[in-house]
This record gives structure tokens, sequence and C-alpha cells, in this order.
């Protein structure tokens, strides 16, 4: 696609490095995640390590971050909320069924920004009970998630829309 205008190209990169350091951000932390759930598992079954309470939330936690991380990416790859119920259509005709869907995901984007918002203020003063880890750390996964969904789905949907007033039919 060529860059028409002269402010699309830095916001490309931008996005582009967003999604790659998302994509290194979900692949640590499935690594981390081995750690707490292996002793969780040693400690269940073995006698040498002591049964540790904070693993279980520990994998919770990053289990949670896990999930909206890959669904931050799946917004931003096309691969997220759809479902192909339409026949083969010409490029134009798929824009236009993407930019009413990325309606829905434009909405879904603003609900999780606003609730997650209340969500983390509620948490904001409070603390994990086994971990002892602030609990708006895991809280402020779902604002941060609505925030990055609105953004990667604005440039799909700038795409579809560049698609749809091209006019190319194929």
């Amino acid at each position: 696609m060529s860059d028409a205008s002269p402010l699309r190209a830095p916001w490309r990169r931008f996005t582009a490095w967003y999604a790659r350091a998302l994509a290194w951000l979900l692949a640590f932390s499935v690594a981390v995640l081995v750690i707490p759930v292996s002793l969780q598992i040693f400690s269940r079954y073995t006698a040498l390590i002591p049964s540790y309470i904070w693993t279980e939330e520990m994998a919770r936690f990053l289990f949670i971050w896990m999930i909206m991380i890959g669904a931050m990416l799946g917004i931003r790859e096309g691969a997220h909320f759809e479902v192909d119920v339409w026949p083969r259509m010409n490029a134009r005709a798929q824009a236009a069924v993407r930019l009413v869907s990325g309606i829905g995901v434009l909405v879904l984007a603003l609900v999780f920004v606003w609730a997650g918002i209340e969500f983390t203020r509620f948490a904001w003063n409070r603390i994990s009970e086994l971990a002892e880890l602030p609990l708006w750390l895991i809280h402020v996964a779902w604002p941060l998630t609505g925030l990055t969904w609105l953004v990667f789905q604005a440039e799909r949907m700038l795409d579809d829309l560049r698609t749809l007033t091209a006019g190319s039919g194929e």
C-alpha cells in the first residue's frame, strides 16, 4: 500500500513496533508462566518443594495478561472476532463487511476502556491475598486492551475505507 499521508508512515511504524513488542511480551509471559506452574506441579507430587500457594495466584495473573495480549494481537492481525459466513466477495464488498463488523469491535473496545478504568480504580489500593501484588497491575490489562483494540482496529478500518473508496473491485 502506498503512503498517501506523510503522517501515515510514522503511525504505521509505531503500530508495527507496538505489535512486535506485544508479541515478544506474549512469548516472555508464556516462558515465565512455566515457572510457577512447574513449581505448583512439583509441590503437589513431591516432598522436595514445599507447597507454594503464591504460585497459583501468579500463574493466574500471568494467564490473564497472556489472554489480553493475545487478544490485542488478534485484533491487529485480523484474526479476532471474525467469522466467515459470507460467500466469496470482491475486495470492496469485503472491506464494507469488515467496516460494519469493525464498528462492533470499536464498541466493545470502548466498553473495555470504560469498564476497565472503573475496574482498575476499584483495585487501585488493594493487594492480592497470597502474592501481595498490587491488584491494579492485573486490572489495568482491561483498559490497556481496549485502548490497543481502538488503535489497531482504527488502523484496519482505515485500510478498509481506503479499499472501499479506491474502487478496487477485483
